[in-house]
């Protein structure tokens, strides 16, 4: 007979291990969440279950996410990941990728249809996006009067400014119709125009509490109103269609008091700096003013004005009589330019030739003269100018 194989239990376990890692692709698994272990390391252990067995788990540096989304015994979950076998122990279990509530999936993909539907018809651009008043005289809050959130803004906002006057629209936050009554409140608002700024919040929860802010008929209350909105809804990381629809988005409610409600002490501080610079320069400029007044009436005009008159009325002789003589001087140079200008033109003046006894003769029309003789044949009339009168001739002809 052949010698039988002796298994360890590590050999049948490894076997196992690879069957299992080997044959099936990683999957999503479905269940409720027991015997649930955040530990210190940042690992959470757990045991998805149904009505009929149960399905260890694991997930490897998951306790955070499990925190964040307030994972808890009892909770019902979506986990994916991939079967492997803890060698140790001999068990199989599911080493876990990502985690998530059940029905978060659908109610993803839904804000994500949402949010594309909403952006694409231009809900969501920053040119329609309002400025937030920068001390608003009036703000309305919807937002349920039990919960936290309207506590945390009441408490920072009048502690900014203690003469805000705040006005609450009462809506459910979650739950079914929460939007409409969402939607309401802030239509509310635009209807009356009561208030500067409108502010929608509530407290953290899951992405099931926080839906009624994901729906289509609060994000287009938000986008359509008049009056700017600030949206704090959750916490810092939560994401809803409100947040996108509003002009302003605050990470908590606490922080949407800080970011539209000044505080009155630093405003007072500053209206004080800016009136003491304000008085200083009024008076700053008063001094100047007055220096240049006191040298003005002490100048010599305004202390003797009629001595002051009188002589700029003899500085005034004085510019006349000097102009006068300017002008006379001027014009005598001038006059004599004058005169030897015109006996230089004289002197080379064909009538300043007839003074030496010399005539010009002009053809029969009287006007042009004659520079040939062959010009005047025997018999043409002709008139010789001299320098006194002129003479009428008759040409003899051209002399040989």
């Amino acid at each position: 007979m052949p010698e039988e194989k002796i298994w360890s239990v590590s050999e049948v376990n490894a076997v196992v291990r690879d069957i299992i890692e080997g044959s099936l692709m990683p999957v999503w698994v479905s269940g409720e969440v027991g015997n649930l272990t955040l530990h210190r390391s940042g690992h959470a252990y757990l045991t998805l279950k149904d009505a009929a067995s149960q399905l260890r788990a694991v997930f490897f540096g998951g306790a955070e996410q499990c925190s964040r989304l307030r994972i808890q015994e009892g909770s019902q979950v979506e986990a994916f990941g991939k079967l492997s076998v803890y060698m140790q122990r001999g068990e199989y279990q599911l080493n876990i990728k990502a985690l998530r509530p059940l029905g978060l999936g659908e109610l993803q993909r839904q804000f994500e249809l949402l949010k594309q539907k909403l952006a694409a018809e231009g809900l969501f651009d920053e040119s329609r996006k309002k400025p937030i008043p920068f001390l608003p005289a009036r703000i309305g809050v919807v937002t349920s009067p039990e919960g936290a959130a309207l506590h945390d803004f009441l408490k920072i906002s009048l502690a900014r400014f203690p003469e805000l006057e705040i006005l609450i629209y009462p809506s459910a936050v979650q739950g079914k119709g929460a939007e409409k009554q969402i939607a309401e409140g802030v239509k509310y608002f635009n209807r009356y125009k009561n208030v500067d700024v409108i502010v929608v919040t509530r407290g953290g929860g899951s992405l099931e509490d926080l839906w009624p802010f994901n729906e289509e008929i609060v994000g287009r209350a938000i986008a359509g109103s008049k009056i700017p909105v600030v949206s704090a809804v959750g916490h810092e990381i939560d994401f809803t269609i409100a947040d996108f629809a509003a002009d302003l988005r605050a990470p908590t409610p606490s922080g949407a008091a800080e970011l539209i409600v000044p505080e009155k002490a630093v405003l007072e501080e500053t209206f004080s700096s800016l009136n003491a610079r304000i008085l200083s320069s009024v008076s700053l400029a008063y001094e100047r003013a007055k220096r240049r007044l006191d040298a003005l009436i002490s100048s010599e005009p305004l202390r003797r004005p009629a001595f002051f008159v009188m002589e700029k009325s003899q500085q005034t002789d004085m510019l006349l009589r000097e102009m006068v003589m300017l002008l006379d001087a001027a014009a005598k140079n001038a006059e004599a330019r004058y005169s030897v200008a015109a006996e230089k033109l004289n002197a080379h003046s064909p009538f300043g030739i007839l003074n030496r006894g010399y005539a010009m003769i002009f053809g029969p029309d009287g006007k042009t003269p004659l520079t040939r003789a062959s010009d005047a044949p025997e018999g043409t009339p002709l008139t010789a100018r001299l320098a006194r009168g002129s003479l009428r001739l008759k040409s003899e002809g051209e002399l040989n």
